[in-house]
């Protein structure tokens, strides 16, 4: 028992479960487009969600809804009443709404999926003589790539919907707030430059950090157990472990799909209407 404790301390390190190695390299130029596990988890997520998309709100409905039925409505009018409407302008709605309620049904999958043991994996162990891929946890929402990824989508579009409804002159004149004294713009035009990018750091490093952060927690607590050699944290690491679990799978991955989904519509819909 010594043995497979001192080989666990030195093998672990709860930042290799989320070293990306290439399993189909792929690069044009500079530009790497290999096909890693956070592909892999994106992949998944994409279909999941179109499969829950159609499971929910587009298979057998009836006038008397069953449970299903009432879930699917229940989440379109919660998406359209919390996210779309309170921040998008009519005008827009219908053009917008299905952006984000996509957005936050798809970050919503991956982050569940990241909490759900997988056998996408590069380690394998052995069974009976054959080798299979070890189960774990990964979140492609922990991967600062993928979320900026998903941030720029935003951030363009809100640019793009901004100059389309306004045309380029007004909508970057609104920028500058009225009023604003002559000799100040030498210093108020770069900080509001500023502060757009920093909307797009802002959408990334929120949901990276949040799902990051959660599932290093678990990694570590789990990791104490190998590290000290000590089955007596067991009952601890385990339990605080589970707690950690449970509470993001509970709440912060709903908190941190909404939260993605009403900051672009809040962005997108300031662009289209920047008076309000």
């Amino acid at each position: 028992m010594s043995v497979l404790f001192a080989a666990a301390e030195s093998d672990f390190d709860p930042q290799h479960e989320f070293i990306l190695e290439e399993w189909i390299p792929l690069h044009l130029g500079p530009l790497d487009l290999s096909v890693n596990k956070a592909v892999a988890y994106i992949w998944l997520g994409g279909l999941l969600t179109i499969l829950l998309g159609i499971w929910l709100m587009r298979f057998g409905l009836s006038l008397r809804p069953d449970r299903r039925q009432t879930t699917g409505e229940a989440i379109y009018e919660a998406v359209q009443e919390q996210i779309a409407e309170s921040s998008i302008p009519s005008k827009a709605l219908h053009i917008w709404f299905p952006y984000v309620a996509s957005l936050f049904l798809f970050i919503w999958v991956l982050n569940i999926v990241g909490f759900v043991p997988l056998p996408i994996s590069n380690d394998k162990f052995d069974a009976f003589g054959v080798e299979l891929p070890t189960l774990g946890i990964y979140a492609a929402t922990a991967n600062l790539s993928v979320t900026l990824a998903l941030a720029l989508l935003t951030f363009g579009a809100t640019h793009v919907e901004g100059i389309r409804y306004n045309g380029v002159v007004r909508y970057f004149k609104s920028w500058i707030p009225e009023g604003a004294p002559k000799p100040l713009l030498a210093l108020i035009v770069p900080l509001e430059v500023i502060s757009q990018f920093m909307r797009l750091i802002s959408l990334s490093v929120r949901l990276f950090a949040n799902m990051l952060a959660g599932h290093m927690l678990i990694l570590v607590m789990l990791g104490l157990i190998f590290i000290f050699s000590a089955w007596w944290l067991v009952p601890f690491s385990v339990g605080f472990g589970l707690v950690i679990y449970l509470f993001e799978v509970g709440i912060v991955v709903t908190i941190q799909a909404f939260v993605f989904a009403l900051l672009s519509g809040i962005y997108i819909g300031a662009a289209i209407e920047p008076e309000h």
